[in-house]
């Protein structure tokens, strides 16, 4: 299996942190790619450490989270195989997504790979996962992810559940992950499934 990752510089990086991590143990080929406020954002709410640079904070998180099957792109990197729909990859997550980047996938511009990732999974009917973060929302917000989801995106807002009883951040993270791997048809055991024994 094969599935892209892309990070953006919304707040929830520990969810992109999991859903890395969900991946890497299911043995699953990963592309990432994050973009500049990504590592940013990744220094200071995964590794609690602003002083990190960007690029050092996103090449720590491949390489602490990722596994041997995960490769990091550069943005910019068109001959990425996550930029054309030749390429066979099974899902393309972007986690968390902006509502910046939502705006530019559903207006069809594409400035960087993640954009054009989305774009590829769009027009080939494949499945896009984003993960938006923010709140409330606009309704400039709510128009553009209606737009994304008629276009044929799931939209899967990183919305913690209680019915799970968590106990910890960790268990309110590894169920967002859990719903996002789950959408990837991607097994894992981050979160107390309903209706079973725990």
């Amino acid at each position: 299996m094969r599935v892209f990752l892309g990070i953006t510089g919304a707040s929830g990086a520990p969810y992109a942190a999991r859903v890395l991590a969900g991946l890497a143990a299911a043995d699953v080929e990963v592309g990432v790619c994050a973009s500049d406020a990504a590592g940013q954002v990744i220094a200071l709410e995964v590794f609690r450490d602003r002083s990190i640079p960007g690029p050092t904070a996103i090449q720590r998180l491949v390489s602490e989270f990722g596994g041997p099957r995960a490769t990091l792109y550069d943005e910019l990197d068109w001959f990425s195989p996550y930029a054309s729909g030749s390429a066979k990859v099974d899902a393309y997550v972007i986690c968390p997504c902006s509502m910046a980047t939502c705006g530019t996938i559903a207006s069809t511009s594409q400035a960087n790979l993640i954009h054009r990732a989305a774009g590829v999974a769009l027009k080939e009917q494949r499945r896009l996962i984003l993960v938006p973060r923010e709140s409330p929302l606009s309704l400039l917000h709510l128009r553009t992810l209606t737009t994304l989801a008629e276009a044929g995106a799931i939209i899967a807002p990183a919305m913690p559940a209680y019915y799970t009883q968590p106990n910890t951040i960790e268990d309110m993270t590894g169920f967002v992950a859990a719903r996002v791997l789950d959408l990837c048809g991607v097994d894992n055991a981050l979160m107390p499934r309903w209706g079973e024994t725990t």
